[in-house]
Order: C-alpha cells, then sequence, then structure tokens
C-alpha cells in the first residue's frame, strides 16, 4: 500500500471502531467515497479488498459493501438465574481459593457446590512474515507432558491484560513483540473455576535476548501455522488458552497471516 491508499485503509478502519458504520450497513458508494476521500477508484478497490479479506466488511451486490451484521441468534428469554444463599472459605493464598456456595438452581433444591477461583491470565500469540507462531516447548509435571505453548502468565496487580501479555511474551521468550491486540476473554472450567484468560494476537517481533524467566521458559521455536493441526491432532499443544489462540488464527487466516490472502 502507498501512503494514500494506507491513509484511507486507515480512515475507513476508523469509521468502523468508532461506530459511524454501524453493523448490517451499506458502505458509500464508490463514486461518493472517492470523492470524499479523494482516492482513485483502483486505489480505492485496493483498500476495499483488504477490509474484504479482513473481515471487516462485505461484498454485497455488485460493487457494494456492508458492516457484516454480526451474529443473528436471539438470546433466549425468561430464564432464571440460580440464587446465591452464601459462602464458606475452605482454603485461600495467593494462587487458589476453595469455597463452597450455597446455591438454588431455579425448580431444584438448594446444595453447596465447590468453587475455585484461580488468577486472570492473559496470552500472547505472535506471529511472523512467514506465518510461524512463537512457542514454546515445555514439559508440565501436572499432566506429566511434554508440549507446545504460547507464552503468558498471571495478570500482576496493577496490571491490564495486554501488558501482561507484551511482558510475558518477552520473558519467556526473549522476542519483544511488536504489538498485540485483544481478541476474546474466555473461562476455561466455567462450571467450578474462575479464571478468565485473555488472548491477545499480533504480527512481529524483535530478537532483544534470551528468555529472563527461568521457571516458565523452555525450548522457542517458531512454529509453521501449517503445522499446528497436526500437532493438535497429536495432543502436542497443552493449555486451553493456547489451544483457543490457535484456532482463533486459524479461523481468521485471511486477516493474521500472509498466505491467507491467497
Amino acid at each position: 500500500m502507498g501512503p494514500k491508499t494506507a491513509q484511507v485503509y486507515a480512515t475507513i478502519r476508523q469509521w468502523l471502531a468508532e461506530g459511524r458504520l454501524a453493523p448490517g450497513e451499506r458502505l458509500p458508494s464508490e463514486r461518493t467515497l472517492v470523492s470524499e476521500l479523494a482516492i482513485g477508484r483502483t486505489a480505492l478497490r485496493q483498500v476495499l479488498t483488504r477490509l474484504v479479506t479482513e473481515g471487516a466488511i462485505e461484498v454485497h451486490g455488485r460493487s457494494s459493501y456492508r458492516v457484516p451484521a454480526g451474529p443473528t441468534v436471539d438470546v433466549p428469554a425468561g430464564l432464571e438465574r440460580w440464587q446465591l444463599h452464601g459462602k464458606r472459605e475452605l482454603y485461600d493464598n495467593r494462587w487458589v481459593k476453595l469455597e463452597l456456595w450455597d446455591v438454588e438452581p431455579p425448580g431444584v433444591e438448594r446444595f453447596e457446590h465447590h468453587v475455585v477461583t484461580l488468577q486472570r491470565v492473559s496470552i500472547a500469540a505472535v506471529l511472523d512474515d512467514q506465518d510461524r507462531v512463537l512457542m514454546l516447548w515445555r514439559y508440565r509435571f501436572v499432566a506429566d507432558q511434554f508440549g507446545w505453548e504460547l507464552p503468558g502468565g498471571i495478570v500482576d496487580t496493577g496490571e491490564d491484560g495486554l501488558t501482561t501479555a507484551l511482558r510475558e511474551a518477552e520473558e519467556e521468550t526473549g522476542w519483544r513483540p511488536a504489538g498485540l491486540e485483544h481478541v476474546v476473554t474466555f473461562q476455561p472450567m466455567i462450571g467450578m473455576v474462575d479464571s478468565p484468560h485473555e488472548i491477545y494476537v499480533g504480527r512481529g517481533a524483535e530478537k532483544v535476548g534470551e528468555p529472563t524467566d527461568l521457571e516458565e521458559a523452555g525450548h522457542v521455536q517458531w512454529v509453521p501455522l501449517s503445522d499446528i493441526p497436526g500437532l493438535m491432532a497429536k495432543g502436542d499443544l497443552m493449555g486451553s488458552g493456547t489451544l483457543v489462540a490457535l484456532l482463533h488464527i486459524l479461523a481468521n487466516r485471511a486477516k493474521y497471516t500472509a498466505k491467507g490472502a491467497n
């Protein structure tokens, strides 16, 4: 992209981020955009093609574009929450808290349910220009297993998830990400465990040294994204955060990889 197309790309991205173009809304016509953005039609189509490839907009008819409408499924109505009557602490330290919660589901007799509270976690998936992902080959003694993981760790007090993802990637691998964006926050065992996992994805990193977190460090390697389905089938990918992040990337290859746009 030249300077003008890059500027127009950034402008339309800003419109989307600010809600100037709402979900399901059509973009102005190419003629209107050419006039408003002072760009040639051929260059504009390059920008629009990139935005379509990234999933930011979609083609709607001939030479017409719109913002994706988003999920169409309706949220079910009329469901009741469980009632919480109290909590009883069994164990607590800086890593894990175990409690018994006195709960009452709708139409069911109340009972005590074990609830485990763990720390908030942030995970970084970093890609390079060869469509490889930065990973660690590590041993986990709980499962008595070696496997591939993405760098990540606990969000420290006063720290935001992005800062943690950037810090952990550098400490555990010696590579400093060029930038990361938040893509999803999920709970790996929502039925009993409270431990929010935040996933961040980005492209590009600079080698700044060797890993400094020796307890968490493993063998550092750039793993081809094309290898991920096979590693998954073999059971060599460990941790729900690693799986969620890589599945997200595979589902959005056009946005995150150079080859996905081909």
